[in-house]
């Protein structure tokens, strides 16, 4: 592949050409070069590659379930063997600084490796004798083939919180990445494809809005995976069931830190600067208001306000940089209009990262670090997901004045509370009521083991990605009655 021709699909094993005739072009976020252009595929594109997924579906249920997992664990050999590699193309393409990069694929191998013991986590149950010589039991069987569609904030680590659960299961794959930064993840696939997976059972459809809808509408496909925007999740969680597909489909968020007068502020400092400004704010589980209650308020804003102040940026692969640039221009233009609307809305501006420049790199998207001071539930800044590195800063007078601001909000993915006090903390995980919670944690990532997902406007549907849910997501429970 050369960087002035479209990248291929992935069919039935092999890589091919779109039917398209338009492309995006896909260019590194710091230096402007031209990486690839990524296929707008079309309807018929995303038909064929279900139709070779339709196809590998019947030998690949029958392959047991101890042969799909040996695939899977050359697969995880093979990560951990690139792994330096694939995180310095995933900065090339997405533009967060190196250490992220190895924390994403990191986090991607736990998943796969996770997958491995599909053998234990997809048994079933077993009861002898439920009447007078009859029994009962469930199993969990495969259902065909899925669809997966992931953004562009983590095009290694999303993909792979989907497609290892269900290809481990016994279910074929139609994958559509994001057609900002799709690159690393192709290598990813190559690596499959080494490990033994055989020719069908994932495949991949670059694309846009009429590949989506193409999934959404294909009758052969039986659910569908998704992260993205609220608004989108909640559109693909109600057209795919309109079609009878199962969905999961994650969301937005506008995840609170609430800090205690009593936390350890040198330690929920680290947390809280590094999860509202890392990887640029582009996290779905990144902090965005923080929240001072009485006296931590003062030490907590003067200390966000220093470390954010000192923060180096520029280009991910070059030595002491702190945070990278945002994906593209149309994205740095969106955080602008957010930080000017929260000027405009009265919110004080402390610190301005607008004019924020990487002298080396001039045509690099560049947004510094922002922080706002009284921000209140009814400015945008406040409410909407800005995606970026802006810092709001409230003060309250109670832990019960924190949560009703948690509580204002629409979404619902991720909360975080400081604190050295056991009591507070009971408190507050028994009433936050969002699906994430963290004590003196700030980007409240689950491990692979555990589910992933928020709630309210950030999650449409029942089960989550990652860990148990993911393997009831990707399989029906059986329940057969037997009397001989």
């Amino acid at each position: 592949m050369t960087a002035d021709r479209p990248i291929p699909n992935f069919i039935a094993g092999r890589w091919s050409a779109s039917a398209a005739t338009e492309t995006l072009e896909i260019r590194n976020p710091a230096t402007a070069e031209l990486l690839g252009r990524a296929p707008l595929s079309t309807a018929a594109d995303v038909d064929a590659a279900v139709q070779a997924a339709a196809r590998a579906f019947p030998a690949w249920r029958t392959t047991p379930a101890v042969e799909r997992a040996r695939v899977l664990f050359r697969l995880k050999g093979l990560l951990e063997r690139h792994k330096d590699d694939l995180a310095r193309e995933l900065t090339r393409e997405h533009g967060k600084i190196l250490s992220d990069s190895k924390g994403e694929v990191q986090r991607g191998i736990e998943n796969v490796e996770h997958a491995c013991g599909i053998p234990t986590l997809m048994m079933g149950e077993t009861l002898e004798d439920i009447a007078r010589g009859i029994d009962c039991e469930t199993i969990r069987q495969p259902l065909g083939v899925f669809a997966v569609i992931t953004p562009y904030n983590f095009p290694v680590m999303i993909p792979l919180w989907f497609w290892p659960y269900a290809i481990a299961t016994g279910n074929t794959v139609v994958l559509k990445p994001s057609e900002q930064d799709p690159l690393t993840h192709q290598k990813i696939v190559d690596l499959a494809v080494e490990a033994g997976l055989p020719a069908g059972v994932l495949n991949v459809v670059h694309g846009g809005r009429e590949a989506v809808a193409a999934i959404l509408e294909h009758p052969d496909i039986k659910g569908v995976s998704f992260v993205g925007s609220s608004e989108t999740a909640r559109f693909i969680y109600a057209k795919g069931a309109e079609s009878g597909k199962r969905v999961q489909a994650l969301g937005g968020a506008k995840n609170h830190m609430i800090v205690l007068p009593d936390a350890d502020l040198e330690a929920t400092t680290d947390a809280v600067v590094s999860s509202v400004f890392g990887a640029a704010g582009q996290r779905c589980l990144a902090g965005s208001v923080v929240v001072g209650v009485g006296d931590a308020y003062a030490p907590i804003r003067e200390r966000v306000l220093d470390r954010a102040s000192a923060y180096r940026m520029g280009y991910g692969l070059d030595d002491a940089v702190d945070m990278g640039p945002v994906i593209s221009q149309r994205h740095k233009e969106r955080v602008v209009g957010f930080i000017g609307a929260g000027q405009k809305d009265g919110a004080a501006v402390l610190l301005d990262g607008r004019s924020r420049t990487v002298d080396r790199y001039p045509n690099g998207h560049w947004v510094g670090p922002t922080v706002f001071e009284n921000v209140t539930p009814s400015m945008s800044i406040g409410r909407e997901e800005i995606f970026g590195p802006v810092a709001g800063l409230t003060r309250v007078t109670s832990l019960d004045e924190a949560l009703d601001l948690v509580h204002q909000n629409r979404y619902g993915n991720a909360v975080s509370l400081f604190t050295t006090s056991g009591k507070a903390a009971r408190a507050f995980r028994y009433r936050a009521g969002i699906s994430m919670i963290g004590i003196n944690v700030g980007v409240v990532a689950p491990m692979a083991f555990f589910p992933f997902g928020g709630s309210r406007g950030s999650f449409y549907g029942d089960l989550k990605a990652q860990g148990s849910d993911a393997v009831q997501f990707y399989t029906d429970k059986r329940v057969v009655i037997s009397r001989w």
